[in-house]
């Protein structure tokens, strides 16, 4: 019985790309822009979120996952958490490992106990994270080479922390400018050869450095805005996108990609989009 749990409760992720197997969803039954905290949401924060559209287009999203295969785990929301679709940020798996975030800012602070609650309920194995702020949507793997934005919501110190629990990886601190929120709001690997990146949100030798290790797909200002660097892979060239993001989408078209357009137009309003609402806890 002990090793049938061990087999059903592994983790692994080693890329952005890697074939989806298993995530982490959170219906966005409660969400709203209590407070700004990105330029996105000071352009929504008067009309706010349309929840009952919210969680209509959040379905539509779950349900694409499930018809290409995908494990949909759904935690709970709670009316205290208005962020907590955005379950990227709350944890992130790096190789067997599964981390729990430690979260920055008060609005989000005791979405990681319902995660851990979950975890520990299904005989997850995890490591929480406590000591220096760190959240999911700055960590972006590739293999050994993990890619971590310094920004307001993940700082240095646990960059270096991770970095002694995880010898065997690579880990390169990416600074930006922190209005955009998280890594994942200007730069994404979609393969091993390609990504799409916000050059304007990075210092141009941090770019240059990139332009060494990718094929860079720039995403314009205006889509930038409506969430076009915020993709989602779930492998075999597959890419979750919004139909809005015409030119990003395009691109990834005429090279191979295989772009699945789902709208979630209400969602992005409080800035975060497809990867921002999945935490994938088994990609292989």
């Amino acid at each position: 019985m002990e090793k049938l749990i061990q087999e059903q409760a592994q983790t692994h992720c080693e890329s952005e790309y890697g074939t989806l197997q298993k995530v982490v969803l959170c219906e966005p039954q409660f969400m709203e822009i209590k407070e700004v905290i990105n330029d996105v949401q000071k352009k929504y924060m008067d009309e706010n979120i349309d929840r009952s559209l919210a969680i209509s287009q959040h379905h539509q999203f779950e349900q694409t996952l499930r018809n290409a295969g995908v494990e949909v785990i759904k935690l709970q929301p709670s009316k205290d958490h208005p962020e907590q679709v955005f379950t990227r940020d709350i944890g992130f798996t790096l190789g067997d490992q599964l981390f729990i975030s430690e979260m920055a800012n008060p609005i989000r602070k005791g979405e990681e106990k319902v995660l851990a609650k979950w975890m520990k309920d299904h005989d997850f194995a995890y490591k929480k994270l406590s000591t220096h702020s760190i959240e999911g949507g700055d960590v972006i793997v590739d293999g050994q080479r993990v890619f971590i934005g310094i920004s307001h919501r993940t700082c240095m110190n646990a960059i270096q922390n991770l970095q002694k629990e995880l010898p065997d990886f690579e880990i390169l601190p990416i600074p930006f400018n922190p209005k955009y929120l998280h890594l994942d709001c200007v730069f994404n690997i979609l393969s091993p050869t390609d990504a799409l990146i916000f050059p304007a949100a990075l210092d141009q030798k941090v770019v240059d450095r990139l332009s060494k290790m990718y094929n860079l797909i720039e995403v314009s200002e205006s889509e930038q805005f409506s969430m076009g660097t915020n993709v989602l892979s779930i492998g075999q060239n597959r890419v979750l996108s919004l139909p809005v993001n015409i030119d990003v989408n395009h691109q990834m078209r005429q090279r191979g990609y295989e772009v699945l357009e789902v709208d979630f137009s209400e969602i992005i309003k409080s800035g975060g989009s497809f990867r921002c609402c999945s935490m994938p806890i088994v990609r292989h």
